[in-house]
C-alpha cells in the first residue's frame, strides 16, 4: 500500500505521496524533507516564477534516475492550479504555494522559467549566461566581473546567482517593451567585446570540444520560448545545491557555487536577504542608447 502524509496549506489539503523515498541520497534529504524545504524557500522562489511560463525536470525516484522535462500540465489537476495555453502547451504558472508542493509531491526538483510574463512575448531583464568549460569557478567568476565592469561604464547595473551548477547568470531588469531581438543584439555586442578583450578567457563557440578551458558567453540562450533556471530553484545534484543570488563583492573568493544547498540557503537568506530584490523592485534600466551605438556602428 502506498504510503503517503497530508498537509494543509492555504486551505487546500494536499497529499504528500510516498514521503519517505529518498530524493537526494548523498544529502539523505527526503521527499517529505524536500517539501518542507521547499515551502521554506517559497516566498522567494515564488517572487521569481509568479506569472511566467514554468518548465520542470522531475526524478521521480531521485537524482541519480531516469529523469524527464516537462512543460505540459497534468490532468486532471487541481483548481488552484494555475495555466496558460500557449500554441499546444499547456504551460504551468508557479504562482502560489499549494502549486509548489503540488509540484514537489511530483519530484519536481528543478524550476525553469521563461524570460517573459506569460501575457506578452517582451522579456523583463536582460539576462548573460555563463558556462565554464572545466572545473576552475575562478575562471567563470573572472568573466562575470569583467562584465559588471563593462556594464557599469554602459549605465547598467545588474545582479549575480550561481546557477546552481558550475555557472553563473547575470540579470539587468530593463524597461518594458524591449523584444527579444534588440536584447539579442545587445547581448551579442557584450559578448563580442569580452571575447576581443579577453580572447584567452572568453568565447562565444557553441562547440564545446572548440572551447578549451574558456568561458562560454552563451548569447544565444535568452530569446523566444527558452527558459533559464529560476532564482532560488533547487537543482538535481549530488549536494542538493541552489540556484543562489550572491553579493558582487563575494564572488572573487567564492571557490564554488555548491556552498549553497537545501540545507543552508535559509540560514543564507536569514543572513543577507534577498540579493536579487532589485530585479524585482528595483529600476528599470533604458536600453535605447546602447542600441543606437549598436546600430549606428552597424554591429
Amino acid at each position: 500500500m502506498e504510503s503517503f502524509r497530508e498537509v494543509k496549506i492555504d486551505g487546500y489539503v494536499l497529499r504528500i505521496t510516498n514521503p519517505d523515498k529518498v530524493l537526494f541520497p548523498e544529502e539523505g534529504i527526503t521527499k517529505w524533507d524536500y517539501v518542507l524545504l521547499c515551502v521554506q524557500l517559497a516566498p522567494y522562489l515564488l517572487r521569481y516564477t509568479r506569472k511566467r511560463l514554468l518548465t520542470m525536470i522531475r526524478y521521480p525516484d531521485g537524482i541519480h534516475e531516469s529523469f524527464f522535462y516537462q512543460k505540459n500540465v497534468l490532468h486532471p489537476y487541481p483548481e488552484w492550479v494555475m495555466t496558460r495555453k500557449v500554441g499546444s502547451i499547456e504551460y504551468i504558472l508557479l504562482n502560489n504555494l499549494p502549486t509548489l508542493v503540488w509540484l514537489a509531491n511530483l519530484a519536481c526538483l528543478e524550476f525553469h522559467t521563461s524570460f517573459h510574463y506569460y501575457w506578452n512575448e517582451y522579456p523583463t531583464e536582460l539576462v548573460f549566461d555563463l558556462d565554464p568549460s572545466t572545473s576552475d569557478f575562478q575562471k567563470v567568476a573572472e568573466v562575470a566581473l569583467e562584465t559588471k565592469e563593462l556594464l557599469e561604464r554602459l549605465n547598467l547595473i545588474g545582479c549575480v546567482k550561481t546557477s546552481g551548477a558550475s555557472g553563473l547568470q547575470i540579470y539587468i531588469p530593463i524597461q518594458e517593451g524591449y523584444t527579444f531581438e534588440e536584447t539579442r543584439r545587445v547581448n551579442f555586442f557584450i559578448a563580442r567585446y569580452l571575447v576581443e578583450k579577453r580572447p584567452d578567457l572568453v568565447t562565444i563557440n557553441r562547440k564545446v570540444k572548440e572551447r578549451g578551458e574558456k568561458v562560454y558567453f552563451d548569447y544565444l540562450q535568452h530569446w523566444h520560448g527558452k527558459t533559464l533556471i529560476a532564482p532560488y530553484s533547487p537543482r538535481a545534484t549530488v549536494k542538493a545545491t541552489v540556484s543562489t543570488p550572491i553579493d558582487w563583492e563575494e564572488l572573487s573568493g567564492l571557490g564554488s557555487p555548491a556552498f549553497f544547498t537545501l540545507k543552508t540557503i535559509h540560514q543564507r537568506i536569514k543572513e543577507k536577504g534577498d540579493l536579487f530584490s532589485p530585479i524585482a523592485e528595483g529600476s528599470r534600466m533604458d536600453l535605447s542608447e546602447i542600441l543606437r551605438f549598436i546600430e549606428s556602428h552597424k554591429i
